[in-house]
């Protein structure tokens, strides 16, 4: 998924006009520049191919904060079908930053849950950037305890900056809201597959990432603050989020070698997600892939090695001196 705002994209886009103006030379002058034109917009498309393969991690950062990556309900509605959304928390309200509700995945009902940003300015303030307010988070424990009763898996959807930090958030309990989340998720009695598919920060996407298998787009971030929080209370200074960025170890490959994540879906470069058939394809076969293998599990093994899969999450080892 190409982005214009990556300053390497500007030579590129430099080279792609220059070509179209060679085009309109040769159709003026009436000379056949077809074939050589063709091999530099080929080498053009494999030199920015092979350099998205390499982003930073501070890049990736970048691309996972993008208006234009599917939302949520953007990855509900071209995944399942039957999606009914519920609302509310039954104590305080509805929060929009948080979208739920029933769904069929392939030929099972299950329980989809995620954090909702906005595309533009307006759908952004009505779902507060994506960062769950207390009302959400209950929502979303709601939902769960309803998957649990009636035994439908659960598969959560992971995009967000973090939980909402505003002072209305703190006085309605927004610690003690997520904390009761995670409490719920631990123990859990279905199956729950986590998909990571933009920007995973802090505890609002922790809250929704206690799971039996986590799946990570290739471009999506996940880590315990923003680069830019990281920067500002470690170093003193926001302007260096993109070494906080390389320290943090949030993209996918740094967290499947550390075991947080179980697999990585490639994302299409220049097309959009939801548009390429081969990228849907793989990420509909990865999720029923590790649902189909939580769900063959009993219960208690499931739970058993959902907690273990906890435990083990930051361990390191010194090598003997």
């Amino acid at each position: 998924m190409a982005n214009n705002k990556f300053e390497f994209e500007a030579a590129y886009r430099l080279l792609e006009n220059k070509l179209e103006e060679l085009r309109q030379l040769s159709e003026t002058l009436e000379c056949d520049f077809s074939n050589e034109i063709a091999n530099v917009e080929k080498r053009i498309s494999q030199l920015r191919a092979e350099r998205y393969k390499h982003l930073t991690p501070w890049e990736q950062v970048i691309l996972s904060r993008d208006l234009e990556r599917p939302m949520t309900r953007d990855y509900i509605d071209t995944l399942c079908t039957d999606f009914i959304e519920l609302h509310g928390d039954r104590l305080y309200g509805d929060d929009p930053a948080i979208v739920g509700g029933i769904a069929v995945f392939g030929d099972r009902a299950v329980t989809v849950i995620g954090q909702q940003k906005g595309q533009d300015t307006a759908e952004n303030i009505r779902h507060n950037f994506g960062m769950p307010r207390p009302e959400g988070f209950r929502k979303a424990h709601r939902l769960l305890k309803n998957a649990e009763r009636f035994q439908r898996p659960v598969i959560t959807f992971i995009n967000t900056p973090g939980a909402d930090p505003g002072i209305g958030a703190e006085e309605r309990g927004q610690a003690w809201a997520i904390s009761q989340l995670l409490l719920c998720l631990s123990s859990l009695r279905v199956p729950v597959v986590s998909v990571i598919t933009g920007e995973g920060g802090s505890g609002g996407a922790l809250a929704l990432t206690i799971a039996d298998r986590i799946i990570m787009l290739s471009n999506a971030v996940f880590s315990v603050a923003s680069p830019e929080t990281c920067a500002s209370i470690l170093l003193r200074d926001v302007k260096r989020a993109g070494e906080m960025a390389e320290a943090l170890k949030l993209n996918a490959p740094a967290l499947k070698d550390l075991r947080i994540i179980d697999a990585i879906v490639d994302e299409p470069l220049n097309e959009n997600l939801l548009g390429a058939p081969d990228f849907v394809a793989d990420l509909r076969s990865a999720i029923s892939k590790h649902l189909d293998e939580v769900s063959a599990q009993p219960l208690d093994d499931l739970i058993r090695q959902r907690y273990q899969r906890l435990r083990v999450i930051g361990q390191f080892y010194e090598p003997d001196l």
